[in-house]
């Protein structure tokens, strides 16, 4: 691709001079970034610390440490369907009263996990937590709408950066708590930051609605997408639990395209609709969403799945404890992004948003390449996964979360940043389930194998990221 392309929608971001006047820098743009990381941490946390107290949440209600599996579940499928519903409904509503009712819901769902005296009700209140997933793609519109452009790539990355946790030390907080004051305990702190947020959020979130948004919110689009997120999502686990050919994934199969299909009829016929289908087809969405869902199906299952596996096979791995493999080939990564990411967005705003992404899928398939070389190697395994806290959870992460708002459409400003989120969630489930039955052979060959389909499938996600369109004013 030699030739400039330009995208043909023009959404209101930080690329258009003609309003940086009225946007934001300084003390308070720094204010505004601040409280939006507080109400990403109230959902980050939310998914961190609860995950090593899974097994103490079964066993305080008497069940199996499998009957847990539903506390995460839950909460990241309402996560799901969430972002693109309340995403959308956010341009007609506004970004502060949207922002508001998620932590709204997330705190009703944090005093019902706090006082819940059945495991069914803290499911329920997982689920009504997991809404929170929504307050990623509704801060980087907001700081896409309020902060001048040499302010919001950096920006973009400091959120981004919490998408991975705290440096890795949230998890073994929450493990901590878990173990001295009890699981519920975690559920008080999140419920104090969400407080918090929502208070700062009042304070420093600009009221109103964007002018240019017409119409009104398409709930029947949202339903027939929420509808195709659940069957899309159930169909990924259940081939994963009871095989591609089971009947009861061969429903689920037929459920997701059934759906889907309902989904593109309605929006063809709305006037106003969730996202226009022939936005759908263009470079500036689908390539967006493709490269999202191929990276993560690529890269997540090498870091948190397959090289899990393997370091703590004493067999055909590296032998190491759970707390040891969590240290060497966890943490450096997250560690390493939280300083990486917020550099990315700095890089994108002057290098360009599509370099960027660019650069680090390749460089990311490049690390999954070389794990696949030498897995049988500990020490160029875990060079391989810290390297991946810059080219992935930096300079990926950073770029397709800015691209997902600056290609957004016009009218509908945050229908493609919703959508995307959701995306991780399904991206990150397939790769796990496409891997797995080589992974869990727990051989030398099938680690390799499970480590080579996924660099195969990050090459198909840089493949169709040359297909993303550049945003306004960008050339490639």
């Amino acid at each position: 691709m030699n030739t400039p392309v330009t995208a043909s929608i023009s959404p209101p971001t930080a690329v258009e001079s003609e309003t940086d006047v009225n946007r934001l820098a300084g003390r308070p743009a720094a204010l505004l970034i601040s409280t939006l990381l507080l109400g990403v941490l109230s959902f980050q946390l939310n998914a961190s610390m609860v995950t090593p107290a899974l097994p103490q949440i079964a066993a305080s209600f008497g069940q199996a440490p499998d009957a847990a599996a539903p506390v995460q579940s839950m909460f990241f499928l309402a996560g799901a369907i969430a972002g693109p519903v309340i995403g959308r409904w956010s341009d007609f509503i506004g970004r502060r009263a949207a922002l508001l009712l998620v932590l709204a819901i997330m705190g009703t769902g944090t005093i019902l996990c706090i006082a819940a005296p059945t495991l069914p009700l803290l499911i329920t209140g997982r689920f009504l937590q997991g809404v929170s997933s929504a307050v990623f793609a509704l801060s980087y519109i907001v700081l896409s709408e309020n902060l001048q452009p040499r302010v919001f790539g950096t920006s973009v990355g400091i959120i981004a950066a919490i998408n991975g946790g705290i440096g890795g030390v949230d998890g073994y907080v929450g493990g901590l708590m878990s173990e001295t004051l009890g699981f519920r305990s975690i559920f008080v702190v999140v419920l104090v930051l969400t407080a918090v947020a929502a208070g700062c959020i009042l304070r420093t979130v600009p009221k109103g609605r964007p002018q240019h948004v017409r119409g009104a919110m398409d709930w029947w689009g949202a339903g027939s997408l929420s509808v195709f997120l659940v069957f899309i999502t159930y169909f990924v686990s259940g081939g994963s639990a009871a095989g591609w050919t089971a009947p009861g994934t061969l429903a689920l199969l037929a459920g997701t395209i059934a759906s889907f299909a309902a989904f593109w009829m309605i929006e063809k016929r709305r006037s106003h609709p969730l996202i226009a289908v022939h936005h759908l087809r263009s470079r500036q969405v689908w390539p967006v969403i493709a490269t999202t869902v191929l990276t993560l199906a690529g890269i997540f299952a090498v870091m948190n799945f397959t090289v899990v596996l393997l370091s703590q096979d004493k067999g055909s791995g590296f032998g190491l404890s759970p707390s040891l493999s969590a240290l060497l080939f966890l943490t450096p990564a997250a560690l390493i992004g939280v300083f990486a990411a917020p550099l990315a967005g700095w890089l994108a705003g002057r290098r360009g948003w599509i370099k960027t992404l660019r650069t680090g899928t390749a460089l990311s398939l490049a690390c999954a390449v070389a794990a696949a070389l030498f897995s049988g190697n500990q020490v160029a395994v875990m060079i391989a996964v810290a390297s991946l806290g810059i080219f992935y959870n930096g300079l990926f992460l950073t770029a397709i979360n800015g691209l997902s708002v600056l290609l957004s459409p016009k009218e509908a400003p945050a229908s493609l940043p919703s959508i995307n989120g959701a995306s991780f969630g399904i991206g990150a489930s397939l790769g796990v389930v496409i891997v797995a039955p080589f992974a869990a052979q727990a051989t030398s060959a099938g680690y390799a194998t499970a480590l080579w389909i996924s660099a195969a499938i990050t090459a198909a996600a840089f493949i169709v990221s040359l297909f993303v369109a550049a945003p306004k004013g960008e050339t490639l």
